[in-house]
């Protein structure tokens, strides 16, 4: 039996989600379901990197969908057309025959309740292999195994090779509680199990509702995109499996496959709010695979970890080191010093790795030998070249250097800690000396000893260290606040709005991205711009507000998300949400949690 509507945590975002668009899918699954926008069917994607089967780390964004063509269908065969009610733990089809719904069973099944005495069922291709030609023939790999079945009685049960796959056609005669159910896998060393419609269902709603029931209030102004923004926290997060050590959250199931480092720092910001062990897990999960020499690799996934890429050139690659930065606001939240001890060895070996191997000149200051390595991919500070000594990389070894300070001294390790303030205010005398354009106001990044004609907040980055002499403080402070420059009405844009290189559409080549906004608004607070940090946090929360669902990057001209941003994007909801508990707080004086 379908259940009715459920709980009110649930009923808010009753149709928010909008399944042609985003993946319904649910915490720890990496199966997800998509519906076409044309046809009256669906596709299930993998969100896996299968590079086993196909090694080029990016083939998963051309892959088609493991599943495709399925469709609903009464008992002569005929298509079902529908309609579709979506909440975060079911999705409802209205159908001329009744209801039936979907449901995760678990991470690794999909229940398809069915209209009670109705003779009703599904038909769907799936192509289990993936072959190729070679050059001496060829070959043909197994992709994922696939177990369908009923608790009801069967009526029609086919199976017919077609179109490189096979086309299943599959009609059963159901009760009052029946489902399909529909499991894929990489191994069949588990016994498939069909439980009644029911009992998923109210797994599922009581999955989600407990998730919901952990989330703080805040002002009513925020809450529709903050439900929401919390819906993608849990379902964006996949289980351990492979490589993945720990449950931890993908940026998005969809565009980006696997944990990225500087992503799961900023993702374990919201996670902190309602399960602290979820948020160091973030952590942990990246650190797991350090490299014998220290560094931590840009990105993990089932199958391996990405340390190096091939273009546009050839290096390591890892990101901006912001992990130490984010223990601390985590211990803020909920202490643990045992955390603290466990990643303090290992975020010392990143600091030291980054001044081992990325410090050419030997002259103190990091450098970025791939423009991967910064997070900010496309950004026209690397256009002349590589290696680029930037004021932002040594910004982030700044704040680094001087979280670890607290961290040892948490620990109870005084002459460390002194030991790191040293190295964070040397490091800031040295960009003054080698970065700081007296006349321009602003600190350059340096290709070959020479500055980099171009404008951008990163030229700004040293505010954070809230160690500059206070000429140097207003002169940046100048710029950020200067409307035709960074201060628009959609701030911050990754290049200033009067610079040659703006280009609002081009990922890091001018679009605001709301983890910079974050840290502005971290440096603003440091050296006492409190007003102003509350304009940029107000300017960044209505940016995400103003749309249904949750970007990865910003039009910082319109406020739109450009067609190649990513949706349901994992720091963007992160950092809304973390904004929106400081803003509640600061309005009220503190902040509760649901009940």
């Amino acid at each position: 039996m379908i259940l009715p509507e459920t709980s009110a945590h649930l009923s808010f975002l009753r149709n928010h989600i909008d399944i042609k668009k985003v993946p319904f899918s649910d915490r720890g699954s990496r199966l997800l379901v998509l519906q076409d926008k044309q046809k009256p069917h669906f596709s299930i994607k993998l969100a896996e990197r299968l590079t086993a089967i196909q090694p080029d780390i990016e083939a998963y964004l051309r892959r088609p969908p493991f599943i495709k063509d399925f469709y609903l269908l009464d008992e002569d065969g005929e298509l079902l057309d529908f309609n579709v009610i979506t909440y975060p733990h079911i999705v409802y089809l209205q159908t001329r025959l009744g209801d039936f719904a979907l449901v995760f069973q678990d991470e690794k099944t999909i229940a398809l309740g069915l209209p009670p005495q109705s003779r009703t069922g599904i038909r769907f291709h799936v192509q289990p292999q993936f072959w190729e030609t070679t050059d001496g023939g060829g070959v043909f790999k197994a992709v994922r195994n696939l177990i369908y079945m009923s608790n009801c009685e069967t009526v029609r049960n086919e199976i017919t090779p077609d179109k490189g796959g096979y086309t299943v056609e599959y009609i059963v005669k159901a009760d009052d509680d029946s489902a399909i159910s529909i499991t894929i896998r990489n191994a069949l060393d588990q016994q498939s199990r069909m439980q009644p419609f029911s009992t998923s269902c109210a797994s599922a709603e009581a999955r989600w509702r407990e998730w919901f029931e952990r989330v703080p209030l805040v002002d009513d102004k925020y809450r529709s995109t903050y439900t929401y923004a919390w819906w993608i926290m849990a379902n964006n997060l996949i289980g351990p499996q492979g490589q993945v050590a720990y449950e931890a959250m993908m940026p998005s199931k969809l565009s980006y496959v696997g944990l990225w480092l500087w992503d799961s720092a900023m993702h374990a910001l919201a996670y902190r709010h309602v399960d602290p062990e979820l948020a160091r897990n973030q952590i942990r999960a990246m650190i797991a695979y350090q490299l014998e020499d220290g560094m931590l690799p840009d990105a993990v996934y089932d199958e391996g970890v990405i340390a190096t890429i091939d273009h546009p050139i050839s290096a390591e690659v890892t990101k901006p080191p912001i992990l130490a930065w984010a223990a601390l606001k985590l211990h803020e939240t909920d202490p643990d010093p045992d955390f603290l001890q466990e990643i303090y060895i290992p975020l010392v070996r990143w600091n030291a790795w980054w001044f081992a191997m990325n410090d050419d000149d030997v002259d103190g200051l990091a450098q970025y030998n791939h423009p991967y390595s910064s997070g900010l991919d496309d950004n026209p500070l690397w256009d002349h070249g590589m290696p680029v000594e930037s004021p932002d990389l040594n910004t982030y070894l700044c704040v680094q250097m001087g979280s670890l300070a607290e961290i040892a001294e948490i620990l109870g390790i005084e002459f460390e800690a002194r030991m790191w303030r040293k190295r964070a205010a040397a490091i800031v005398q040295r960009m003054i000396k080698d970065m700081w354009d007296e006349e321009r106001g602003l600190f350059h990044a340096l290709y070959e000893e020479q500055p980099i004609p171009v404008m951008t907040p990163f030229n700004l980055y040293p505010l954070w260290t809230g160690q500059l002499p206070e000429h140097i403080r207003d002169r940046l402070l100048a710029h950020l606040t200067n409307p035709e420059a960074f201060w628009g009405e959609f701030s911050i844009p990754s290049v200033a709005y009067n610079d040659p290189n703006f280009d609002p559409l081009t990922m890091w080549r001018g679009p605001v991205w709301v983890n910079i906004n974050y840290f502005f608004i971290e440096a603003l607070r440091q050296i006492g711009e409190f007003e102003l940090a509350d304009q940029l946090r107000e300017k960044t929360l209505n940016l995400i507000m103003s749309h249904d669902s949750i970007y990865e990057y910003y039009n910082a001209l319109t406020g739109e998300p450009p067609d190649t941003a990513a949706d349901i994007f994992g720091w963007t909801a992160a950092v809304f949400i973390d904004l929106t508990i400081q803003a509640t707080r600061d309005a009220s004086g503190g902040i509760e949690t649901e009940s």
